[in-house]
């Protein structure tokens, strides 16, 4: 096969955000340790329907450009007054929401529903929490045009419609998030739900498959254990092709 050839096979989404794939543990030579990090799902009743507060980061920072929810990485500040790193990373969401949005948000209020960590290697990487919560005064956003550029209440499905279109830019744990938003409504039934089942996990792993395509897949996948793409059996993974975002689920209850 020519080098052209071979190029043709690989396709990469622009948000495809993990980077060097090569690496299968923490412990290999150059892999980068992954920094702990929080987000927060705000959420309100709109009139067509749930909505999530989403913020456009400014293009010159660490995921620069991207649509994603507030949230930030866990300061040693925020461990001071904290009784363990679940109680540390809901004051860093508190922190960072009120930082970035205006909004206040206590800590008790959220729900935790994933944490994920991106695949070992040698690129940044968060290891971050995710909570949700209701919000009731959602018109008081207040963002510093520097670190933030630009906010909106949007529907999670209009969220991936616009994604699909090339018209706004999701890294995967935003993506998936926003599908899961999708399965519930109104608000109370998203937090709910969270409530009512445990926290998902995303280890991410990263592969690609037999036509070049990178494949972010997570527990209860087929190729997870193996590192194998390729691997006949149940899916539970996003294709990063480069026209667009494929989600493919046959095992994990969302």
């Amino acid at each position: 096969m020519t080098s052209d050839e071979t190029k043709d096979k690989t396709s990469h989404h622009k948000n495809d955000m993990y980077g060097d794939i090569t690496a299968r543990a923490d412990s290999e030579a150059g892999a980068i340790a992954a920094i702990p990090a929080a987000t927060v799902v705000l959420l309100r009743d709109g009139e067509t329907g749930v909505e999530v507060l989403m913020l456009r980061k400014n293009s010159k920072i660490t995921f620069g450009g991207m649509w994603v929810f507030p949230g930030g990485k866990i300061d040693a500040a925020d461990h001071q007054h904290a009784v363990d790193d679940d109680h540390a990373a809901r004051i860093a969401a508190a922190r960072e929401t009120l930082e970035e949005t205006g909004l206040t948000v206590q800590p008790e209020a959220f729900e935790w529903f994933a944490h994920w960590t991106p695949p070992p290697g040698p690129q940044k990487r968060f290891a971050t929490w995710f909570f949700a919560a209701q919000i009731q005064d959602s018109n008081d956003v207040v963002i510093d045009d520097g670190e933030i550029k630009d906010h909106a209440w949007i529907r999670p499905d209009a969220a991936l419609a616009q994604h699909a279109a090339g018209e706004i830019d999701l890294v995967p744990p935003t993506w998936v998030t926003l599908y899961h938003l999708t399965k519930y409504a109104p608000s109370s039934a998203v937090l709910e739900h969270f409530r009512s089942n445990d926290a998902k996990v995303y280890s991410t792993r990263v592969a690609k498959d037999a036509d070049g395509r990178r494949v972010a897949m997570w527990h209860g996948d087929a190729g997870y254990e193996p590192w194998d793409a390729d691997a006949d059996g149940h899916r539970h993974r996003l294709i990063m092709v480069e026209g667009g975002f494929l989600f493919e689920n046959t095992i994990e209850p969302y």
